[in-house]
């Protein structure tokens, strides 16, 4: 077991997981979603017969915020760790320490937009144009919103404390290996 998870503490006592812990989880969140966006966007121009990418990007653009939404909301709901989360010990539950509800998984994914909006939003005022600079944006942007976590007591970051959940360093708790009679 290890120090940062005392035996029997349950997820309302749970620490709070670092920051680079939770960076890591969510680099790793990015890799595995390219996956997945691209196996939807695939779907979706197979099944709206897109024939070029400009037309109807729109309709794109919305079907993949809601893949993304099932996706985030079902693991969260289920189990409280998608996939990276789940490699990393990261685990989402609320203030309480109880799993999530359907409506506060989505209200948290609705809320989780905050780490792009703003720096999006400035890209979009600011007329920048090209991968280079948005991408610098964006990135500059995800790790200021990062940096927030540093002014609230317990290190969530601002949707969590918006939206009453907390993120928790989360070892599963070991299971007896069952020896076959004999």
């Amino acid at each position: 077991m290890s120090a940062s998870a005392p035996t029997g503490a349950g997820p309302a006592d749970a620490p709070t997981p670092g920051v680079f812990r939770r960076l890591a989880a969510f680099l790793y969140e990015g890799v595995l979603l390219f996956g997945i966006v691209l196996l939807a966007g695939l779907l979706y121009g197979v099944v709206t017969q897109q024939r070029h990418a400009l037309v109807g990007s729109t309709g794109l653009q919305a079907f993949l915020f809601g893949i993304l939404g099932l996706y985030f909301c079902y693991f969260w709901v289920r189990s409280g760790q998608t996939l990276a989360m789940l490699t990393w010990h990261v685990r989402v539950v609320t203030r309480d320490g109880r799993p999530l509800r359907p409506l506060r998984a989505v209200v948290r994914y609705l809320l989780s937009w905050l780490w792009f909006l703003p720096a999006l939003g400035l890209v979009q005022v600011a007329g920048l144009k090209g991968g280079w600079p948005v991408s610098a944006v964006v990135i500059a942007g995800a790790l200021a919103y990062a940096a927030l976590a540093r002014l609230h007591p317990d290190r969530q970051f601002l949707h969590d404390a918006i939206c009453g959940t907390r993120l928790i360093t989360w070892y599963p708790p070991h299971r007896l290996k069952k020896v076959p009679a004999r």
